[in-house]
């Protein structure tokens, strides 16, 4: 059995059927476009490629393999320690902590092992940002030099 839903004049008629829910119903009216996929997975999160592909469509990523944007990373700044590994430097961040109870500021330290294409010696000041895992400890990849060690 198909009814016709009063309308406006404005706005077109929408067909419903006894069988159609009224979610349905909600969704038609709002003009909202359901895919099968999203049909047959309602709760499954929705694949890089689906994300890729509603970039495009919403033009914000480009077909021609640019990178997406993922945020901003983390950088630090340090002092090259070691360079006694390949393409591996040991990188020493210092950082200035103030005391909970005395107030007073703390000079605390944290080595990080870095991935480095750059060249990096012992006692250059280095950038470092933040990567993706590219052994059981390096997580950090040299950016720049900026300072050479004085020899």
């Amino acid at each position: 059995m198909v009814t016709k839903k009063k309308t406006d004049e404005t706005e077109n008629p929408v067909e419903t059927s006894a069988e159609t829910t009224a979610p349905e119903i909600a969704e038609v009216e709002a003009g909202a476009v359901r895919t099968e996929t999203a049909e047959a997975a309602p709760n499954k999160a929705p694949t890089r490629q689906a994300k890729e592909a509603n970039a495009e469509e919403a033009g914000t990523g480009s077909s021609d393999g640019a990178k997406i944007s993922r945020g901003k990373r983390a950088e630090k700044i340090g002092v090259v320690t070691s360079d006694k590994m390949t393409l591996t430097v040991v990188v020493r961040v210092d950082r200035l902590v103030k005391h909970p109870i005395y107030r007073k500021y703390v000079r605390k330290r944290k080595k990080f092992m870095a991935h480095d294409e750059q060249g990096a010696k012992i006692g250059d000041k280095v950038r470092i940002v933040e990567t993706r895992p590219m052994s059981a400890r390096k997580r950090w990849r040299v950016v720049e030099i900026i300072q050479k060690a004085e020899l």
